[in-house]
């Protein structure tokens, strides 16, 4: 039988179920990626290219001309992504372990990466001539992978209100910047009342452009059947608080039940995923709950989802990589909580990878070949862990932890428990004390390696390690009950 339809309301939303492809993925990898990688200067370079004296200002000025001459529009026309393999990088991405893949659509710079009947300003009219969401999806699903797009259009109108000054000193003072030109309107916004620089909500509430943004949501979800669709921010265009009365949730409750029912039409049942990140439950409970760039303390109810990255968002060439020591703790320690960690792979314009992020996914790949199965298919155990240290929880921070022998965390699938060893004892004594007298542990293995002697009283588990551990990075005791 048919799964009923929803309606956009918060109420027929609340009926949102999480499907079991997500609750068995844990691990997506996203393709935050467009024109503003040409420069390879980091996020939001669209926006601080308009800003007079910021670091990409100068850049720009510097290495193209000022953006009064040469503007973003130019950058666009720039991006060919002539080296952009997605067959070959999704090859990649299953190996190290992606059991989900999520393409950017768009970013707040209004350029959309498909062939847009609503938007010139996108991947097959302007720039690579490729349909780059299309592409994606083709090569995900030659994987069987869950395919999801990210939106990050709705905070665009005001983010962008900056492209419509001029310099205040120097040799272009006053000469308004190229988005001033009513010939290109539809791509910079007609946006000039978020000017100036603090009247610059996240979300506007310009109803015209809710009407742009839904009919964006609507060509996406007719195009790609997504099985995920995240926003950049709250629900749309709400103000990341808890009233669900707020009128300005109309638009964005519209496109999240057009988005399940698509789903329903195609499945029979919907097994779609709506994610954005307001932290109030009344609010996230119509879909999953997504955190950037942090996570959460503890095991909550329903799963839920980090987006990270290994750099920053967009390629930079200055930047400091995370190493695979870290994006492997970060996961596990995400997935001991039932959550799922979604990172963003940094392509270079030509969208190819670097020798590093290349380095990055083989390293992924054979830790996954050893311990995939205490990841995979997995839900949390009764605690997400034990011992000393836990993730410094605090905006955008994503320290690596400096664990210690005390340290584990924890997955279950059936009669099996996962225990991972965040630091390896060295006296590899591995001692783990969260087990009751009632959990009577019929053996132990070291994955990767096989059976290992272990003693357990009053609860209390002992397991002698060999002195050769199966992985350089962390390691995992599968006990079964």
């Amino acid at each position: 039988m048919s799964q009923a339809k929803f309606t956009p309301s918060f109420d027929s939303l609340y009926n949102f179920e999480c499907p079991s492809w997500f609750k068995d993925a844990k691990f997506g990898i996203w393709s935050h990626w467009g024109p503003q990688s040409v420069p390879m200067f980091g996020d939001w370079y669209a926006r601080h290219m308009y800003i007079e004296g910021s670091a990409q200002y100068n850049y720009h000025c510097r290495h193209y001309g000022h953006p009064s001459k040469f503007g973003y529009k130019d950058i666009c026309a720039l991006w060919k992504a002539e080296k952009f393999d997605p067959d070959e990088l999704m090859e990649l991405y299953y190996k190290a372990g992606a059991r989900y893949f999520v393409a950017q659509a768009m970013h707040h710079d209004n350029f959309f990466n498909y062939a847009s009947k609503i938007n010139r300003f996108n991947s097959v009219d302007v720039g690579p001539g490729k349909d780059i969401c299309g592409l994606w999806k083709k090569a995900a699903d030659k994987y069987n992978m869950p395919f999801g797009l990210t939106e990050h259009l709705a905070a665009s109108f005001s983010w962008w209100a900056g492209n419509k000054g001029a310099d205040k000193t120097g040799p272009y003072a006053g000469v308004p910047y190229d988005a001033s030109n009513p010939e290109y309107a539809d791509f910079y916004h007609a946006n000039q009342e978020h000017i100036p620089e603090n009247n610059r909500p996240w979300y506007t509430k310009n109803k015209k452009f809710h009407e742009y943004w839904l009919a964006t949501m609507k060509e996406l979800i007719d195009l790609y059947h997504p099985d995920m669709l995240y926003s950049d921010g709250d629900l749309p265009f709400g103000d990341g608080g808890t009233n669900i009365n707020d009128e300005n949730y109309k638009v964005g409750l519209e496109a999240v039940s057009y988005l399940y029912n698509d789903s329903i039409a195609k499945n029979g049942e919907n097994r779609a995923i709506y994610t954005q990140k307001n932290r109030n439950a009344e609010i996230f409970n119509i879909g999953l709950l997504d955190i950037e760039k942090s996570q959460l303390p503890d095991i909550p109810k329903n799963p839920w989802q980090t987006d990270t990255c290994i750099g920053g968002w967009f390629y930079h060439a200055a930047d400091t990589f995370k190493k695979p020591a870290h994006i492997i703790e970060m996961l596990i320690d995400i997935v001991s909580k039932n959550g799922c960690m979604l990172l963003n792979i940094l392509q270079k314009p030509d969208g190819s990878i670097d020798d590093e992020t290349r380095y990055l996914l083989t390293e992924l790949a054979e830790w996954n070949k050893i311990c995939g199965d205490a990841i995979y298919a997995t839900r949390p155990w009764r605690q997400f862990g034990e011992g000393d240290s836990k993730v410094v929880i605090s905006g955008f921070r994503e320290d690596k932890v400096d664990w210690n022998s005390s340290d584990y965390r924890f997955t279950q699938k059936g009669n099996k428990l996962y225990a991972f060893m965040m630091a390896v004892p060295e006296n590899r004594v591995s001692v783990i004390k969260s087990l009751t007298e009632a959990d009577k542990v019929k053996s132990v293995k070291l994955l990767g390696c096989g059976e290992v002697p272990f003693s357990q009283a009053f609860g209390t588990l002992t397991v002698k390690l060999p002195e050769n551990m199966p992985t350089k990075y962390t390691n995992c005791l599968e006990i079964e009950f």
